[in-house]
């Protein structure tokens, strides 16, 4: 039986990264979220009751890979050659997974490797998934993001831009899918990020310990009461992780029928050029984050509201 995991919802105040981390959720191609700041500030805590909270997926039943079934044009290369043969993929739901990556996590480790001596002998091709198999449809989490090899980071970003992981070795090809919530978490006292990487992450958040006393207090009496009795404390917010998982849901739902005018494009260029801000990587981030808040209110256009919370995060 799984350990209890802290609450989601009952994580005090630290509303920014709460955001960040489910807006995310709502769109992975958002591209992720860089959360910095000291230690005990629930960075950890929160990525893994966020991984708990989530809603659970559809993917096929059999597949090493966990492809999602209704999307056909992202299946990987064995899914690809059941749907050609015209076998019916068979369905099975499961919770989302937290994959955790260490930082001593080689090339091969993350993105997986094929049997090039299997394939000659029996002709047929072989793939030892790797990490970013494993993390398909859930979230990708790496503590102390700024102690992974510069190569690998960069390696992450790239499979999580395009969607699919492509691994070729000696003529041989094998592709699948690689969607997945890049989750980054680091103290910046212990080394920067380098501002290349810094870049492609979607969404940053800065955040440290709150300073208002009755909000310290809360933490300390939450925290208690959740060591005491873990599932009595998980218990009680059941009601609140419910709903929000719910939320999410009907967001991802809602998400693809969100629209947004030229005003709005006009309003994210006017903002990320007033910042001064390099390249358009941002405007898009920012447009992309606009529409999964007002998926997440359920409204069908977004506001000015949805911009401005998102440049916050961008």
């Amino acid at each position: 039986m799984s350990q209890p995991v802290f609450p989601f919802t009952a994580i005090v105040n630290q509303d920014k990264m709460k955001r960040a981390l489910v807006l995310n959720a709502i769109n992975p191609l958002i591209g992720g979220v860089l959360i910095r700041g000291e230690r005990g500030t629930a960075k950890s805590t929160a990525v893994r009751a966020l991984a708990a909270l989530l809603p659970g997926i559809n993917v096929v039943a059999d597949c090493p890979f966990g492809c999602n079934p209704y999307e056909r044009e992202r299946l990987c290369d064995n899914c690809r050659e059941r749907v050609a043969r015209g076998e019916e993929l068979p369905m099975a739901r499961r919770k989302v997974r937290l994959v955790d990556l260490p930082v001593s996590a080689t090339e091969d480790r993350v993105v997986g490797t094929l049997d090039i001596e299997h394939a000659i002998k029996k002709g047929e091709k072989k793939f030892d998934p790797g990490v970013l198999a494993a993390a398909l449809l859930g979230i990708l989490y790496v503590d102390e993001v700024n102690l992974l090899d510069d190569h690998v980071v960069d390696l992450l970003l790239d499979s999580a831009a395009m969607g699919v992981n492509v691994v070729e070795r000696e003529g041989i090809s094998f592709q699948h899918p690689a969607q997945f919530v890049l989750v980054g978490t680091m103290n910046p006292e212990e080394g920067e990020l380098r501002p290349q990487l810094l870049d492609r992450f979607g969404l940053s958040v800065e955040i440290s310990g709150i300073p208002d006393a009755d909000a310290r207090v809360e933490i300390i009496e939450r925290r208690l009461s959740f060591e005491q009795d873990p599932n009595g404390f998980v218990s009680e917010w059941e009601v609140a992780e419910e709903k929000l998982s719910t939320e999410i849901e009907a967001a991802r739902k809602q998400l693809p029928s969100v629209k947004h005018t030229q005003a709005d494009l006009y309003a994210i260029a006017e903002l990320t050029s007033g910042l001064g801000v390099d390249g358009h990587r941002a405007d898009l981030v920012i447009l992309k984050s606009a529409r999964a808040h007002a998926a997440f209110k359920q409204r069908a256009v977004i506001s000015e509201e949805d911009i401005l919370l998102s440049a916050e995060l961008a």
